[in-house]
């Protein structure tokens, strides 16, 4: 059983910086994909859940970050700790939502929230403005 534990969210003000991190156990973080998502606030009964994939990584460490936050968001691993890590600079208020860590056993990371088994139970980020 692969469990996530996702930490590091806080209200911060725009312009500003935090860095989220997600503790995996269960399996090797090498065996798997992983994934960082949204739940914008107000939007949870929108189509899966609300959820938008910000940036994932494939398990060879190989990564992509979607249009919204790059060059603001950067998803990296420590595989000798089985952490994932997602640095986020540049805060936007756009960019308050709780964020969960998701994994799925597979070579290659998706956008989709439905591809990923196994969930954290997020972590808040506030972005005054």
């Amino acid at each position: 059983q692969v469990r996530l534990v996702e930490s590091g969210g806080s209200v911060v003000q725009a312009g500003g910086s935090l860095r989220l991190s997600c503790a995996v156990s269960g399996l090797s973080l090498d065996r798997l994909a992983i994934g960082w998502f949204r739940q914008i606030p107000g939007k949870e009964r929108e189509g899966r859940n609300g959820l938008s994939c910000v940036a994932n990584s494939n398990s060879d460490g190989s990564s992509y970050e979607v249009d919204d936050v790059k060059g603001r968001f950067n998803i990296y691993r420590d595989d000798a700790r089985n952490m994932v890590y997602l640095q986020m600079n540049n805060l936007k208020p756009e960019d308050t939502a709780r964020y969960f860590c998701a994994a799925d056993i597979s070579l290659a990371a998706t956008l989709l929230s439905a591809e990923y088994d196994y969930w954290g139970r997020g972590t808040q980020v506030t972005v005054s403005s």
